[in-house]
């Protein structure tokens, strides 16, 4: 039996801690610094660090850094690893036999210091694999009760109760808006919309000073789950996936769906838009390429369902599929009447101006949401302040609590002007219906003489499909432009 008392023992140091938990306070330096303690009380000797901050604990060996530790166990390297309970080391069961396994073939030890394991005993490593025998069959329990449960509430039409999606809480059953994070929510869509990035989303939320539910900076991945979850247009779609691996998963029947009405935070026509977009870029695997060359390009279609395109010196829209074609210049004057036509149609024009006042009223809530998170950053900085002049926190404490609060006031000071003048720009071009009326018809006239730059807006506001067969052609125009676009319609125009 080996003698862990000894002293100069070379022991590494695991640390595994979920994203989850660091959201909660639950940091990797608070676990170093524990098992540091701890070696130090037995005098051992620190080697290495393995940090797997992060990491899921369903599948750690073949990570590099569980390689890393593994390969200087083989070496002689380190004869020990601490660890600040089982669960930080693997939650899956076989993992867990497997490094006792390979600990008790090299002659070295894992000291788990919640559960006062040691496995250079028989004790310690009996007790070792009853933890993990119970803790799979826990876990495994539990998701049977679990699915379930849900499999149950979703075939009867009621909500699961779990964590709410983002600009909503649950109520009594029912989903109910949160209005601070639905503004934040819609403009993540507008912002998508515009660059197609769903990093430069979250680095544009993140420089204006948002931050996620958790108090965390957004990224790409959380930007996709709130474009991607269905709550935003009005319905919450719940349990449709079943895991079928660490890492995998698969769709399950639509009849074990669950669905829950709510309010929406944005029109289905936004949504629908962003999600198109979304699912093109999965199917090409590529990043959206510069902005079209041609007026409509991407929005000409053949009616054999196919999309048309401009050859480079080609004169004409062309179908590769069944070699249809049009020239340029009459689709154009073709979208110009047809423009005329719908600018003669004042039901439109008044439906595109309640839209208009629609996103006012959002970018306001928004403005307000801002200068609310102003407001609170600034009263916890002022309550820090306070604390330590007081003597309540150290100099050290102070700076940790107020260094972050301060960085995060000037990104929301430096965006507070923006959305002012937003909301401003918004209020001073504000048109009634008569003026619109009055003035629409010039655009014809003026078309010949635009920048294609100007002509391309207006296309993109007002068009979302043109559809070219056999002597006919369809247009389906857009159902809602947003405020910005009918701003830069309106300017485009000569309407401002």
């Amino acid at each position: 039996m080996k003698d862990n008392s000894v002293l100069n023992k070379s022991i590494g140091i695991w640390i595994r801690v979920s994203t989850e938990d660091q959201a909660q306070g639950d940091s990797p330096e608070h676990h170093e610094e524990r098992a540091r303690s701890y070696a130090k009380s037995r005098g051992w000797d620190v080697k290495e660090i393995y940090d797997l901050a992060g990491q899921s604990g369903k599948a750690v060996m073949q990570n590099p850094e569980a390689r890393r530790m593994m390969n200087d166990i083989e070496r002689g390297h380190i004869t020990g690893l601490v660890f600040s309970k089982l669960a930080r080391l693997s939650r899956n069961r076989r993992e867990l036999e497997d490094f006792s396994d390979f600990f008790n073939k090299h002659d070295a030890d894992l000291i788990s210091l919640s559960e006062a394991i040691d496995t250079s005993t028989a004790g310690g490593r009996m007790f070792f694999h009853l933890l993990g025998v119970f803790a799979q069959w826990e876990r495994e329990e539990i998701a049977e009760r679990v699915n379930a449960s849900v499999t149950t509430r979703a075939k009867l039409g009621k909500s699961i109760n779990g964590t709410a999606p983002y600009g909503y809480r649950w109520v009594d059953r029912k989903l109910v808006i949160v209005p601070e994070e639905a503004a934040i929510r819609r403009k993540a869509y507008e912002l998508f919309l515009q660059c197609r990035r769903k990093g430069q989303v979250a680095r544009e939320l993140n420089a204006a000073g948002y931050r996620t539910r958790e108090g965390a900076i957004w990224r790409d991945t959380s930007i996709a789950r709130i474009l991607d979850e269905s709550s935003a247009k009005g319905e919450y779609v719940f349990n449709t996936v079943r895991q079928t691996g660490s890492w995998r998963t698969e769709p399950k029947p639509e009849s074990e769906w669950g669905r829950v009405a709510c309010e929406p935070i944005v029109s289905e026509d936004l949504w629908n838009q962003v999600n198109q977009v979304i699912e093109e870029q999965l199917k090409s695997w590529k990043k959206p390429g510069k902005p079209p060359v041609h007026l409509f390009s991407g929005l000409a279609h053949c009616s054999c369902g196919s999309k048309m395109y401009v050859a480079a010196n080609n004169p004409k829209y062309f179908c590769r599929k069944c070699r249809n074609k049009i020239p340029i210049a009459d689709l154009e004057n073709i979208a110009r009447q047809e423009l005329k036509a719908f600018f003669g149609q004042p039901e439109k024009i008044a439906s595109h101006l309640r839209e208009a006042d629609r996103n006012l009223t959002e970018k306001s809530a928004l403005l307000d949401t801002h200068r609310r998170e102003v407001q609170k950053v600034r009263e916890s900085m002022h309550q820090t302040h306070q604390l330590f002049l007081d003597r309540h926190i150290s100099g050290e404490g102070f700076r940790d609590l107020y260094g972050p609060a301060e960085e995060r006031m000037k990104q929301l000071n430096a965006e507070l002007p923006k959305l002012e003048a937003e909301v401003d720009f918004l209020k001073v071009n504000k048109l009634s219906a008569d003026d619109v009326l009055r003035e629409a018809g010039s655009q014809y006239e003026r078309w010949p003489s635009m920048l294609p730059t100007d002509k391309r807006k207006i296309v993109e506001a007002l068009i979302e499909k043109i559809v070219i067969g056999d002597g006919e052609i369809d247009i389906t125009f857009s159902h809602l432009p947003s405020s910005e676009e009918q701003c830069k319609n309106q300017q485009g125009l000569g309407l401002g």
